[in-house]
């Protein structure tokens, strides 16, 4: 049965959806730590319109990260329909790989935000705090199920008390599990 078409954000401001966010629960990836926590991205602009992104999670104290880059896949278009450019390993850049990102839904204060792909295996509500109130969680939890999404499989993300500011903790070199958690691979 055909999928019904998902409705993604128009008019996107790049510019306001800079900064960091926190993932608040996402469809787990086989790839991810398990124990992952303080999960969170980080999206800079570059001079070129392209968008520098970082994310990291923290595995029993040691910081994972990887950085990539995500551009528009159509520039003439509206929506916020976005490519994500990783390359692997991250710290030997040697196979660029794409996966897709679609912005489906976005509070007008750019507070909080519900990410997809058109294969819908992978979903994620972001929020700029490490908490969200349980009624917007619901409502975005509902929005992803009008859009058929399998809410059964949205895992919560810990997020502590006090995240960790900056850099700090060890790093965890591996890395790996992001690219493939995000492109789905």
């Amino acid at each position: 049965m055909a999928k019904k078409t998902m409705d993604v954000v128009k008019g996107l401001d790049l510019q306001r959806y800079m900064g960091r966010w926190y993932e608040i629960a996402s469809f787990p990836s086989r790839f991810q730590p398990k124990s992952g926590e303080n999960t969170r991205a980080t999206y800079t602009l570059r001079d070129d319109g392209t968008v520098n992104v970082l994310n990291e999670t923290w595995t029993d104290g040691k910081r994972g990260f990887i950085e990539g880059t995500a551009y528009k896949a159509d520039p003439s278009s509206e929506e916020a329909k976005l490519k994500v450019k990783f390359y692997v390993p991250p710290f030997l850049p040697i196979i660029p790989v794409t996966g897709d990102y679609w912005v489906l839904f976005i509070d007008e204060d750019y507070q909080y935000a519900l990410i997809g792909q058109p294969s819908r295996n992978y979903l994620w509500i972001l929020s700029r705090q490490p908490r969200l109130d349980d009624e917007i969680y619901n409502q975005l939890v509902q929005r992803a199920k009008d859009e058929e999404y399998d809410v059964s499989k949205l895992h919560k993300t810990p997020q502590s008390e006090t995240p960790p500011e900056g850099e700090e903790g060890p790093k965890d070199t591996k890395g790996i599990w992001w690219f493939k958690s995000i492109l789905g691979k």
